[in-house]
């Protein structure tokens, strides 16, 4: 699945966000939680507090170097060289502050003070730091992949730091339940993510009595919110893919104020909607082609969808159900 054309501004990996403290040399910050231990509302960025944080053995190079960054109050361009670091992870510790720069689109002395920021003395002693504790992982030979073949080979790879995230399935198991237990259900995307929300729409249908897609901006947002929140609703899901539009940042700061917990799908655990997050859920995009690919964040969708149905407990009678009128209708040909 493809998103908006003109994926990034800046770099490949970082998204630009108005206002907020940009230094010099920088095209723009990428927007998230202002601190990364934590998004705001009730539940807190968890997501990445499993296989993240144990960052032994097992845990992926960008995984180590989430771990990292957590915990860390950043500023929004501070916020986007660490979104940087996480997308190259396998080059990281071996980058120049110069190189980190022009790689994040930030100026070279921003580099030092993200350093500073994370607790070491400049970036040398951080860059030490990650070659004792991120070291670069074996790439496979790339010299003979066309252009096609590599934008594959980066979503394998984004599927491989999907799985080392889903070593601990806490965070997916309580989005399940919170999804699972409102009625209605809300599921948001907009633009590069209507295609994922329509998915999982399609598919939580089969097993939740009532799943509500939002697939409109502005004014009529807030009104189906409202709606929902009167009819009974206590959760909302979020996917949300690059480039993220305004629309849906002010919809979940509204879904937050109405009372409903929003769980979201979000291309990083930076994304400008992690501060309007109750529980983040992150899944790399690539970036290779013109168009943004999202196979891990369909498969997350996916794996949120059997959360669910572990969660309520006359699932398997609803999908048997779908199937036998199905088969009463000739619904399928196979």
């Amino acid at each position: 699945m493809s998103t908006d054309h003109g994926v990034s501004d800046g770099v490949s990996g970082a998204r630009m966000e108005p206002g907020g403290p940009v230094d010099e040399g920088a095209a723009g910050a990428s927007a998230g939680a202002g601190d990364l231990s934590g998004a705001g509302g009730s539940g807190g960025l968890v997501a990445t507090t499993g296989p993240v944080a144990a960052a032994g053995s097992g845990a992926s190079t960008a995984a180590r170097l989430q771990a990292l960054f957590e915990g860390h109050r950043l500023t929004p361009t501070q916020r986007r060289i660490a979104h940087c670091m996480v997308r190259r992870a396998a080059d990281a510790p071996f980058l120049s502050s110069v190189e980190l720069a022009e790689l994040a689109g930030v100026s070279q002395p921003s580099v030092t003070r993200f350093a500073v920021a994370l607790g070491f003395d400049g970036y040398p002693a951080l860059r030490k730091h990650l070659r004792d504790v991120a070291p670069a992982e074996p790439a496979p030979d790339e010299g003979s992949y066309n252009e096609y073949q590599q934008a594959v080979q980066s979503e394998i790879d984004n599927l491989r730091h999907l799985a080392a995230l889903l070593a601990d399935p806490a965070p997916v198991v309580r989005a399940g339940r919170l999804l699972a237990d409102s009625r209605p259900l809300l599921v948001l995307g907009l633009r590069a993510a209507s295609a994922q929300a329509r998915g999982f729409t399609y598919f939580a249908r089969k097993v939740h009595p009532d799943v509500r897609l939002l697939d409109e901006g502005g004014t009529m947002l807030t009104d189906r919110v409202d709606a929902a929140k009167r009819a009974g609703a206590t959760a909302l899901l979020c996917f949300a893919l690059p480039r993220h539009p305004r629309e849906v940042v002010e919809g979940l700061e509204y879904a937050q104020e109405a009372g409903l917990t929003v769980v979201a799908v979000a291309d990083s655990a930076f994304a400008p909607i992690a501060r309007h997050s109750d529980l983040l859920l992150p899944a790399a995009v690539g970036t290779g082609l013109a168009f943004d690919t999202a196979c891990a964040p369909m498969l997350l969708g996916r794996v949120l969808l059997e959360a669910i149905c572990d969660a309520l407990p006359d699932a398997q009678a609803r999908l048997e159900e779908f199937d036998a009128k199905a088969a009463e209708r000739g619904l399928f040909v196979e």
